[in-house]
This record gives C-alpha cells, sequence and structure tokens, in this order.
C-alpha cells in the first residue's frame, strides 16, 4: 500500500511539473517570432501581464550572473539614455514643426519607458531569473525602444549637433547588445526546456508502468426471483346439492285385476 501511494504522489507531481513546463515553453517559443509592439504604449500593455510557468526548479550560479550581466547593461544604458535625451534641444532644430512634433513625441515616450516600465519588468526577472515569460517581456520591450530610439538618432543625425547624435548612437548599440544577448538567452532556456519536458515525460511513463494492476471489478447479478405469494382464496357460496324427494307412486296389490266395465253390453 505504501509503494502505491508513493508512485501516485510522484505521478501527480510530474504532471504538475509538465503542465508549467509547457505552458512556459509555449512563450519561449513565440520569442523567435517577430511579434514587436507598434510602439511602446503596446509595450506598457504587455508589462501588465501576470507571470506564469515558473517551474520552481533551482538556478545556477552561470545562469543568474549571466542575467544580472544582461539586466546591469540595460539599466546603465537606460540612465545614459535618458540623461541624453534631456540634453536634446529639438526646438533649435533646422526642419519643419512636423519632424520636431515626431522628434518630441518620441522621446517623450522612451523616457517614459525607461522610468516606469522598464524596472517592473526587471524586478521580476531578479526574483526568478530562469522564467521564459518575463524574459520574453523584456525582449520585447528593448525591441520596441531600439526601433523608436532608432527614430530618434535618424532624426538626431539629420538636424541635430553630431556630439548628441553620437551620443544617442552608443546608447542604441547598447540597447541592441543587450537585445541580442535576450534573444540568445531565451534561445537556451526554450531548449533546455524542451529537455526537461522530454525527462518528466520518461518519468511519467516509468511511474505508469509501475502502478500495480487493479484487479477486475466482478459484477454480481442477482436473478433470484422472490417467492410469489399464493393468490387469496375467493369465498363461495355452498350450494345444495341435494334433489328434491319424489313422493313414491301407488302400487297396486297382488292378485287384483283390471276392473271390467259394469255396464252390460
Amino acid at each position: 500500500m505504501l509503494f502505491a501511494s508513493s508512485v501516485h504522489m510522484n505521478c501527480r507531481r510530474i504532471f504538475i511539473s509538465l503542465a508549467l513546463l509547457f505552458s512556459a515553453a509555449a512563450w519561449g517559443q513565440s520569442a523567435s517570432g517577430n511579434g514587436t509592439p507598434a510602439n511602446l504604449q503596446d509595450t506598457a500593455q504587455v508589462t501588465g501581464v501576470e507571470a506564469a510557468g515558473q517551474s520552481g526548479a533551482p538556478v545556477s550560479y552561470a545562469s543568474v550572473s549571466k542575467l544580472n550581466g544582461i539586466l546591469s547593461q540595460v539599466e546603465n544604458a537606460s540612465k545614459d539614455t535618458q540623461a541624453d535625451l534631456q540634453r536634446l534641444r529639438i526646438d533649435r532644430w533646422k526642419t519643419d514643426k512636423t519632424t520636431k512634433e515626431q522628434a518630441l513625441t518620441n522621446v517623450d515616450s522612451i523616457q517614459r519607458n525607461l522610468e516606469a516600465a522598464l524596472p517592473d519588468i526587471i524586478a521580476p526577472l531578479r526574483s526568478a531569473p530562469e522564467n521564459l515569460p518575463d524574459t520574453f517581456k523584456l525582449y520585447r520591450n528593448l525591441d520596441a525602444l531600439y526601433d523608436v530610439l532608432g527614430n530618434v538618432v535618424e532624426l538626431t543625425g539629420a538636424f541635430g549637433p553630431r556630439d548628441d547624435a553620437h551620443s544617442l548612437e552608443t546608447d542604441l548599440s547598447a540597447f541592441e547588445d543587450s537585445r541580442r544577448q535576450l534573444a540568445e538567452r531565451i534561445e537556451n532556456l526554450s531548449t533546455a526546456k524542451e529537455a526537461e519536458i522530454d525527462r518528466l515525460r520518461t518519468e511519467l511513463k516509468t511511474a505508469q508502468a509501475a502502478l500495480p494492476a487493479e484487479p477486475a471489478k466482478k459484477t454480481i447479478v442477482d436473478d433470484t426471483e422472490p417467492p410469489k405469494k399464493p393468490a387469496p382464496k375467493k369465498k363461495t357460496t355452498a350450494k345444495s346439492t341435494t334433489k328434491p324427494k319424489t313422493p313414491p307412486q301407488a302400487t297396486k296389490p297382488p292378485g287384483q285385476s283390471q276392473q271390467q266395465n259394469p255396464n252390460p253390453q
């Protein structure tokens, strides 16, 4: 009985782990696509999604160290970019009003993302370094930042001072390098999760094979009919079967002959 209970517990643990890992792997596989938000506002909405798929497995020191290096690079690039954007004097650019308004809108969007959205994305990763959904959120955010910041760099190079354009180009390269490292990390984590899923599948099959076979259930059919109760007798009125006595016929005395007609002929 103890052996059967232990096997059942192992099966339950493996089922739960498989469900969690399938959820995490599904998120990781989507990282290989080109799912880039149209703007940084869409990216901020992505950050509101709850993290899921944590298997609770211990994380190696090398994996944590690698992630901390990427996060530090992202945070340093964020600080430098915010400082460089504040030094821009877009109102002095020699261009039309529409181009200036576009540049100001992009700068405001980048600053809001770096100040609010990005820290909220990084925080969960520090407590769960190998969480694929959170890792992919950071990748998407950096991807969107790269596109919008790239537009500001182009406009600054065309209409702004060279020093400003050079500083922003350096910031853009730092984000690009961080994004590349995150893409590689997502690929490696997805491969590791797939291998773990295959291992758990094998363990599950082994545990199922070790389960004791249950005895076949017997179905007993009671086909004996209950004894029938005798039908109640009907009360009948007794009829008289004696026939009425007929009166005895008169007998002639012996020797008596038939009387002749007294009248003479």
